[in-house]
């Protein structure tokens, strides 16, 4: 080396306690007391035998000296020259703006310690991390940069951060990994550039039939379908690299995998994946002698990157995932946005119907029941009609279905119940003077298994002093029919209660004329589908085969003591040939649309006078 390091310039001395700076000779004169080291003379030795690599550096930033363990770290076997070189080129120090203006508060001595890790190329051909930290040396004009090697630290922090990103069975990145890439994606996508198409792709997949080869198979060999699996999802994302590289794949965990494609040129781009998937995963495995064959369900969504975050995106996958498998496994599906706000409504709807019974949001409407002879009003059936804050005025095909899914049929059920047999009541105490009409009332068959529907009607009928001959329950075909057990009881016991039992919709269902003779009904409602057979009007042909089922299934009716009711009559040649037929009472737009109850009392204050 052409210089040596400098060390501070005075020193303190302190003497020990309780002694003198000086010691006296026999004569009485002072002698000097032995002068100690430089330090310069100390700390020299120090840094040059140091096994920590250390260099000097003046307020210039240029290296002014250097140890051994510098230099071996930093030349290697090479004579290289470190002496004269600027120490923030050769340790990249100015790389970034915010290392290079601390390195520079150091050397004007205005910042007291900056520390950095760097990866540098040694002179043998290898790179190396180095710790790097540079402080003032005190009172003198110089700096101290101290180097460690690190590499052996940071690949243990690489590989830890690799099987902390990458799932351990199939070695592909895992789901953190893939949100990390992701959130990537759709930032850098957010950014105008000609060399990007700011869209973004995912094709996510999970395996039909997985579960069963786990079962049937064991866990080891559904652990290598995995691995099988992982392979070909990773051959078909190289055969489909473009510009923007190959699509990531990932597990995101269990059968679930996922291709991530970044700036997508469209979606035939990603349909094209899709089916090249398919096609891949439907050939056999080989798995240890096993042969196994399976398939995938796949969601598909290519979107722009403006506008959509990570959660939007991966819920518009889950769902085409979801559809996928509802529509028959083994296929692929895009995202439908109207498909999707369909399925939104459904799920506001269903989350919201038992809250909106507490709020009063349903109301009921009457359609009247009226006698095929003389036209007079005999009943009337009560249609619940939901008024949605956010939809507005809803029909009952567009609640019904989930509320027997969810359960809330019941307590839908009980308000339905109560409110009809209410109103029935006031048109009876109101109008004395007409015959009571009937209030007809639909019954789902969950009403009859999750319920105590028996108990609920006598409840209902003593609370509001309805007699129970004015109370019909309607009942569809498909739920009365092949009735054993608990249903059968408990209509039978609403039967011997008094309350009429009408089958709703008969023959569209199993149509076992059998059960009639044994089940406690009162009414056949006849399907509208039969009834529009008997339009004649001019707009469609009668369908005489429509006729001949209608007049059999009214004359069988007959027989058994039971009385007929014709849906859907919409015109008077259709209720002239139904009433030559037989059929005791129509329902329909001929007679009136459903009207709101005090509609009804007006025709019963008509029909008193």
């Amino acid at each position: 080396m052409s210089a040596q390091p400098e060390g501070p310039t005075t020193a303190r001395r302190v003497a020990p306690p309780g002694r003198r700076h000086d010691s006296l000779t026999e004569s009485g004169r002072a002698r000097s007391a032995p002068r100690p080291p430089s330090p310069q003379a100390v700390y020299r030795p120090a840094f040059v035998t140091s096994p920590l690599a250390m260099a000097v550096v003046d307020r210039g930033g240029l290296i002014v000296g250097a140890n051994d363990a510098a230099y071996a770290l930093l030349c290697g076997a090479d004579d290289g020259q470190l002496v004269g070189c600027a120490a923030d080129e050769l340790l990249d120090l100015a790389s970034d703006q915010r290392t290079a203006e601390a390195y520079g508060e150091i050397l004007r001595g205005r910042r007291a310690r900056l520390s950095r890790t760097r990866r540098l190329k040694h002179p043998s051909g290898h790179s190396a991390w180095l710790r790097v930290t540079v402080s003032p040396l005190p009172d003198t004009d110089a700096v101290l940069l101290s180097l460690s090697d690190v590499t052996a630290h940071r690949g243990l922090q690489d590989r830890l951060h690799h099987l902390e990103l990458h799932d351990p069975l199939t070695r592909l990145p895992n789901r953190a990994l893939f949100f990390e890439r992701v959130a990537a994606a759709l930032e850098a996508g957010t950014y105008e550039s000609p060399d990007t198409t700011g869209r973004v792709g995912l094709c996510l997949l999970d395996l039909d039939g997985f579960k069963a080869v786990n079962d049937s198979l064991g866990h080891p060999v559904g652990d290598r379908l995995l691995v099988a699996v992982a392979d070909r999802l990773t051959h078909c994302a190289e055969h489909a690299q473009s510009a923007a590289g190959a699509p990531l794949v990932a597990r995101l965990g269990g059968d679930e995998f996922v291709l991530l494609v970044e700036d997508s040129t469209g979606t035939e781009q990603l349909a094209d994946l899709a089916r090249t998937v398919l096609d891949a995963l439907r050939e056999p495995f080989d798995l240890s002698g096993h042969q196994v064959s399976v398939s995938a369900s796949i969601g598909v969504v290519e979107r722009q990157v403006a506008g959509i975050g990570t959660t939007a995106l991966m819920q518009a996958a889950d769902t085409t995932l979801y559809w996928a498998k509802a529509d028959g496994k083994d296929r692929w599906t895009f995202f439908d946005p109207e498909r999707n706000a369909h399925r939104m409504t459904r799920q506001t709807l269903s989350s919201s119907l038992r809250p909106a019974v507490e709020r009063g949001e349903f109301a009921l409407e009457y359609q009247p029941l009226v006698e095929m002879t003389d036209g007079g009003l005999r009943g009337v059936e009560a249609l619940v009609r939901w008024r949605h804050p956010q939809f507005g005025l809803l029909a009952p095909n567009r609640f019904i279905g989930l509320a027997e899914e969810d359960g809330s049929i019941v307590q839908l059920g009980r308000w339905v119940l109560r409110t009809a047999c209410a109103q029935a009541r006031r048109w009876q105490l109101e109008h004395p003077g007409v015959p009571p009409v009937f209030v007809s009332v639909n019954v789902a068959v969950r009403q009859v298994w999750d319920s105590d529907l028996v108990a609920d009607v006598a409840r209902i009928l003593e609370e509001t002093e309805l007699p129970p001959e004015l109370l019909q329950l309607e009942l569809t075909e498909s739920a009365v029919m092949g009735s054993a057990g608990r249903p059968l009881d408990a209509l039978r016991a609403l039967s011997d209660m008094g309350v009429r039992i009408a089958i709703d919709d008969f023959g569209t269902g199993y149509s076992n004329l059998a059960y009639l003779s044994r089940l406690p009904v009162s009414v056949l409602k006849l399907d509208g589908a039969f009834v529009r057979g008997f339009r004649g009007d001019g707009s469609a042909p009668a369908d005489p085969a429509d006729a001949m089922i209608v007049e059999a299934l009214v004359q069988l009716a007959h027989r058994l003591g039971l009385t007929v009711t014709a849906e859907c009559v919409e015109t008077a040649e259709q209720a002239e040939r139904l009433r030559r037929i037989g059929c005791d009472t129509g329902q329909g737009w001929l007679y009136s649309r459903p009207v709101a109850a005090d509609r009804i009392s007006g025709l019963l204050a008509a029909t008193d006078q």
